[in-house]
């Protein structure tokens, strides 16, 4: 049986095609919606811990690998399996592939390839710009790009097919042509020169001036040319650039009253390295026309409209007349499932084997082959001091990452990277160049950090070898130069919230691993060494254009349900929803569904326009339609699930109590609505599931809950919300009276009735020029660790580490150390062992496994001697921060200055592995 027309959320209609994520109908199996809802209804779950903990424990299916067809009710039973063979080489001609070679019992049913696509009519959508397949005859764009899409009847075909193409030769290349050539994805400089005094306006920043990239390239090299140059088409450029050089050129000057350093980096490129490899599950029916998936994607509502896209201009039998996307938990994303292109090829798979359920799902050698990876970085630093004071100066980067053969986040990453390069620290005269360039390698493209984790690392070494050249102690001189709250970052702009260095500085220094490091060094045992190390970081959250869908409902008996398009990956996004609704409902919810944006119909949303790049005049003339917002849903990252993913969520919450459950309140108390009481809701606060309120009765939730429904209260709410480095705000009229909210969409659901959208009174998007600002707001962390290192063998020890971080309110404290404790766990292994050879020795080749790829394991942990401090928020009332991508950062540098302390050796490439540093003790 299908869901019937109301059970659709309709998010567009492109090219005909219905556009739709919508629940499975009920059957004797629990549907994907019913297994995707935790805790569930009934389902006992524990006043404190994660609601979707017993069921990941006790290996309930919740992730896209764990679905076959037989699971999905309404599907046929029997699932059918797709191979996606990709290029090793992108130096010769691809001439095809050599089927003849497979064993008899493996040969596929259909092949599709490159000329396929075409002639169906399928389009790539703008952001996966290229061929979705390599065509015959054509170089590779890239190692790792698709050639063909091998479709079985049976896993049994499949299985012997997969392992005979990671054993045998079995894709055709001809004549040597060499790397394709492909133009920068993009080259941008931030400079900043502040004015003579604190608090004095600036002379040039990129918040006063905007962003602005080079007009000339090299001929030779294809990097942009960062000097000044005459240029008709960029004067702004120009002024720039001049302020830039003129940076420079006192960076090189000789000062005897100023330290200078120039020194490079480099970072290597590692793989996400999430639990589950990519998976999707897929049906075409073509009686109805219509393409049933389930996959598990960090951004949800751009997977479904890329789907769209692909297929909204094919030929009729390949166009579906609607599209249902179910999207899963997701075993671990780390920004590897950000935008990623494997649900174009779940959908291809199915639409080119209609009638029959089919799964595409990577092993891990086709992970590390196709799946997107961290930016390789080379950077050139410099940086000035003045030797009296111990003030930063000057600081100048230029930056150049690998990005790989698809844009892909590229341009974004190297954005983020640039305008973090000076981390938490004041300086007044910054000139930052960065460019990402197209290779042949496998694409780069979102992952934990996002550019900063290099920028940063690169930049906290360096301070650590101006106080060793200045013998000052690292601690006081990141002090001097902290930004305080109010100073402005080196786009130009004060952080929006708190500011939080200070503190963080005073735990490192009196915690007893930087206390007592002189007196573990010289204890140090025969034959070994000891060395500790710090670091810093602020990392920004958000993007500049966050959206967050949510909606809570509360029935007769007082359970309570939570929907949101957020999506869970690891961060505990199900839990961080149901503790920030807690605070305003009373109760931890009896249903949390994630991922999901079937319930938000209700609010008729429209949206149009570029929201980054939108200008002043199209945003308010947009935003005269009520149902107008600047974005309907974003992606999931693990820096805003707290901020973003709960804030719609929450404000609904408010709104049932203050329509719903308060005036039931009143009713229960015998309180008059014009008694001066009835106006002081604001002072009623839960314990548990009890009201209470001074001077009155408390009252159980559930009473609660059945008086509002029997008055026709409000006992429903759907929000959506827009953040551009400030919330949208909007007022809405009820009959108990005017409502305002950092929401811009509002509906309502009465007793038992349907939802009804209220339109808005009033709007206030923030301005359409505060991307101009780049980040305002970011979470702080410090780390120090203290290393043992064996002379005869260089093998490294991590003996003791402590990081102290701030987040503002934390939702779920235990997710908040199970974050800091895995983002430490991964900055080991980015430190010191996870490696990605470019090119034809890396992972596009189609070889790397984990045999060869090593992270991080107990062993190289200290399991039992990592301290994780988060600092209490400032106040009650502080919003909750991102902090999944801070606590990663000043690992890596932290450990690399505790190498040095060691052995008097820096390093200045990563991984440094056990025998770089045996060579330099020899």
């Amino acid at each position: 049986m299908r869901p019937s027309r109301r059970d659709f959320l309709k998010l567009a209609s492109v090219c005909g095609i219905s556009l739709s994520v919508a629940p499975v109908a009920s059957a004797q199996v629990p549907d994907f919606t019913t297994r995707e809802t935790l805790p569930g209804r009934g389902v006992a779950h524990p006043a404190l811990g994660r609601v979707d903990g017993v069921a990941k424990v006790t290996g309930g299916k919740l992730y896209a690998a764990d679905f076959r067809a037989a699971d999905l009710p309404g599907w046929p039973a029997t699932t059918h399996h797709a191979l996606l063979v990709r290029a090793p080489d992108a130096t010769h001609l691809y001439e095809g592939l050599d089927l003849a070679a497979l064993p008899p019992q493996a040969t596929p049913t259909l092949v599709v390839t490159a000329e396929d696509i075409k002639r169906i009519g399928a389009r790539v959508p703008e952001f996966y710009a290229g061929d979705l397949f390599c065509p015959v005859g054509t170089t590779p764009l890239y190692l790792g790009q698709p050639v063909a899409l091998l479709l079985f009847e049976t896993f049994d075909a499949y299985d012997v097919a997969r392992v005979a193409f990671r054993a045998g030769n079995l894709l055709k290349f001809g004549k040597e042509t060499g790397p394709l050539a492909g133009a920068n994805y993009g080259a941008f400089r931030f400079t900043r020169v502040a004015g003579a005094e604190p608090g004095a306006p600036d002379i040039y920043s990129p918040l006063q001036e905007g962003w602005i990239s080079p007009g000339f390239v090299d001929g030779g090299s294809g990097r942009p040319i960062w000097r000044v140059l005459p240029d008709e088409k960029g004067p702004d450029y120009v002024k720039g650039a001049a302020y830039g050089e003129a940076i420079r050129a006192e960076l090189e000057a000789v000062n005897p009253a100023v330290l200078t350093l120039d020194r490079s980096f480099e970072t290597q490129s590692v793989d996400p390295m999430f639990l589950e490899p990519e998976t999707g599950l897929a049906w075409y029916d073509p009686a109805t026309k219509t393409l049933d998936m389930v996959i598990g994607v960090q951004s949800p509502f751009e997977a479904a409209e890329a789907v769209a896209h692909l297929l909204g201009a094919a030929q009729a039998d390949h166009k579906p007349a609607t599209i249902n996307t179910r999207f899963c938990y997701v075993g671990g994303g780390f920004g590897g499932r950000d935008h990623t292109p494997f649900p174009l090829y779940v959908a291809l798979a199915a639409m080119f084997f209609p009638g029959r359920p089919v799964r595409l799902a990577h092993d891990r050698f086709q992970q590390f082959q196709g799946g997107v990876k961290r930016h390789a970085f080379k950077m050139r630093s410099q940086i000035g001091v003045d030797r009296k004071s111990g003030l930063i100066t000057a600081f100048a980067a230029d930056h150049v990452l690998d990005g790989g053969g698809l844009a892909n986040y590229s341009v974004s990453v190297a954005v983020v990277g640039a305008t973090g390069a000076i981390g938490m620290y004041a300086v007044p005269k910054v000139d930052v160049t960065t460019v990402a360039e197209h290779t042949r390698g496998v694409t780069a493209g979102s992952m934990r950090g996002y550019g900063t984790l290099q920028t940063m690392t690169a930049l906290e070494t360096l301070v650590d070898e101006a106080c060793t050249a200045l013998s000052l102690d690292p601690i006081e001189f990141r002090r001097r130069n902290a930004l305080k709250v109010g100073a402005r970052t080196m786009t130009g702009n004060p952080y929006s919230v708190s500011v939080r260095a200070p503190e963080i500085l005073d735990r490192l220094q009196t915690q007893a691993i930087w206390r007592d490091r002189a007196r573990e060094k010289a204890a140090a045992r025969s034959g070994f060494l000891i060395g500790t190390g710090v670091a810093c970081a602020a990392k920004d959250y958000g993007t500049g254009a966050d959206c967050s869908l949510g909606a809570v409902s509360i029935d007769p008996q007082g359970r309570v349900s939570i929907n949101g398009d957020a999506v869970e990956m690891g961060n505990g996004i199900g839990t961080a929803l149901a503790n920030r609704v807690a605070t305003h409902i009373g109760a931890i919810a009896d249903e949390v569904t994630v991922a999901q944006i079937d319930v938000f119909d209700g609010l008729e949303l429209v949206t149009s326009g570029d929201p980054y790049s939108i200008s002043q005049a199209d945003q308010d003339q947009a935003a005269r339609d009520p149902r107008w917002v600047p974005a309907i849903s974003s992606a999931t990252s693990a820096s805003i699930g707290a901020h973003v993913g709960t804030q719609a969520a929450a404000e609904a919450a408010r709104v049932v109590f203050r329509f719903g459950l308060w005036p039931a309140a009143l009713a229960l108390w015998g309180v008059a609505p014009h008694d001066p009481r009835a106006e002081r809701w604001t002072e009623a606060y839960w314990q548990g599931e009890t009201l209470l309120f001074s001077g009155l009765p408390p009252l159980r939730l559930k009473a609660l809950a059945a008086k509002a429904h029997e008055q026709g209260g409000v006992t429903g709410a759907m929000a959506h919300a827009f953040s551009r480095w400030a919330w949208a705000e909007a007022t809405f009229a009820l009959p108990e009276g005017e409502w305002s909210a950092e929401i811009d969409a509002l509906a309502v659901r009465r007793g038992s009735g349907r939802y009804q959208r209220l339109d808005r009174k009033a709007v206030a998007f923030p301005p359409a020029d505060y991307n101009r600002i780049g980040t305002a707001f970011a979470s702080m962390c410090g780390t120090s660790v203290r290393i043992e290192i064996e002379r005869a063998t260089g093998i490294l020890r991590i003996v003791k580490a402590y990081s102290v971080l701030e987040c503002g309110k934390a939702l779920v404290p235990e997710v908040v150390l199970g974050q800091a404790q895995g983002g430490f766990a991964m900055g080991v292994g980015y430190a010191l062992l996870e490696d990605l050879p470019p090119f034809e020795d890396g992972p596009g080749n189609g070889t790397w496994n984990l045999g060869q790829y090593v992270v991080a394991r107990g062993s190289d942990l200290p399991l039992h001697d990592l301290d994780i401090e988060v600092l209490p928020p400032l106040a009650a009332n502080e919003p909750p921060k991102g902090m999944a991508e801070v606590v990663m950062i000043p690992v890596v540098p932290a450990l690399l200055n505790a190498i040095f302390d060691a052995t008097g050796h820096r390093f200045y490439a990563l991984p440094v592995t056990p025998e770089m540093i045996k060579g330099v003790l020899a």
